[in-house]
């Protein structure tokens, strides 16, 4: 028998709802994986993955998440404060990755290695870069006026989906680590798979978040 449309939205909503709840947990379950597997304060080093992971795992897709119109976690909240903490929560993502580079950089420095000769390395060096250019733009929000000849709605568009670039850069960076030695030594077998999935699953649901919050709704416009 054929569903209604009502039935579809209410099974949609729900799916996304789930889907959410999913990315949050592992949003917080993948970085403290990581914490379990290098240990911080155990080598310089150590802290390089952690940083890593708290920002493109934890803080940057609770920064997305908190405009889930499902799964946001400030849901009765005023559009102004989801604002403004998803500015902190993304300073914070910003200062976590500038802090991982400046750990592996140097850490490869006093190990006499070459430094940006990976997929992995240069994959993450442009996404601390594309991050903090992303930050940048993020002021042109919060100070609309600064630019005149823009509307405040394309300015929305282009932020959201360029700061979806971003999250899928940081996603991409972090999958590329778990196929470095040190990951793939300490993690094996189907628990290798299963970490895989993280930065995919939450892609996945920020891609889907931010689509249907500003592309699609665009789209229709025309």
């Amino acid at each position: 028998m054929a569903l209604t449309a009502e039935t579809e939205s209410r099974l949609y909503r729900s799916l996304r709802a789930a889907a959410g709840a999913a990315a949050h947990l592992v949003a917080l379950g993948f970085p403290t994986a990581v914490a379990v597997l290098a240990r911080p304060g155990s080598s310089l080093f150590s802290w390089h993955p952690l940083l890593m992971a708290l920002a493109f795992s934890f803080l940057m897709t609770e920064a997305l998440l908190i405009f889930s119109p499902e799964t946001s976690l400030l849901r009765s909240f005023s559009r102004k404060v989801k604002v403004r903490v998803h500015w902190a929560l993304q300073l914070l993502a910003l200062l976590c990755a500038l802090l991982g580079l400046g750990v592996i950089t140097y850490n490869k420095h006093l190990n006499g290695k070459a430094h940006f000769v990976t997929w992995h390395g240069l994959t993450g060096l442009l996404t601390v870069l594309y991050t903090s250019g992303q930050c940048m733009g993020g002021v042109l929000l919060l100070y609309p006026k600064l630019m005149k000849n823009w509307t405040l709605a394309k300015l929305k568009l282009y932020h959201a989906t360029s700061g979806l670039v971003g999250y899928l850069l940081g996603c991409a960076s972090l999958m590329l680590g778990m196929c470095s030695l040190w990951f793939t030594t300490s993690v094996t077998s189907v628990s290798w798979y299963f970490a895989m999935l993280c930065p995919l699953l939450t892609s996945l649901v920020i891609m889907n978040q931010v689509s249907n919050a500003y592309l699609y709704r665009k789209r229709s416009q025309h």
